[in-house]
């Protein structure tokens, strides 16, 4: 009987797309960057959870609720990763070099989220930076610009 269902529930939705799976890891493999820049002090602040929707919103168009499951369904990726190389060579694969910088630059944003920047954080940035093979140039100024922004907004950092 339950069979017999889930062929029914089958038959009514459509198949999947091959190139909506790949969106979907690629989000996922973005948000868990994110996520992973965020974990990274082992202080989870309000403030960068909400860096990591935010960023999630903006680069991917998504609702708010859309970027809450997916910064949650990253988190537990991120949790049970044994590197950062599956993530990284997906995004690094899939976008361009202005895009790589971008999201360095919302990762950026995320470490600076809670107003303080931690050594770790430095350190998963840049190897996050490395694995995307961004040049240090980029990486600096995309640090420079979310240091900027995150300083307007806090009147000075």
């Amino acid at each position: 009987m339950l069979k017999t269902l889930k062929e029914l529930f089958d038959a009514w939705a459509p198949a999947p797309s091959p190139q909506a799976h790949d969106e979907h890891e690629l989000r996922l493999a973005t948000a868990v960057l994110l996520v992973e820049v965020m974990r990274s002090d082992h202080a989870l602040a309000e403030t960068e959870q909400a860096a990591v929707r935010e960023a999630l919103q903006a680069r991917f168009g998504l609702t708010a609720d859309e970027s809450e499951r997916l910064a949650e369904l990253a988190h537990g990726s991120a949790r049970v990763a044994t590197d950062y190389y599956a993530y990284t060579s997906r995004v690094d694969a899939a976008f361009g070099m202005e895009e790589k910088i971008h999201i360095v630059e919302l990762m950026w944003q995320v470490a600076y989220a809670d107003g303080h920047l931690d050594a770790h954080e430095q350190h998963v940035m840049r190897r996050l930076a490395d694995l995307l093979h961004v040049p240090h140039g980029a990486y600096v100024n995309a640090k420079m610009r979310a240091a900027a922004a995150a300083g307007a907004l806090r009147g000075g950092f």
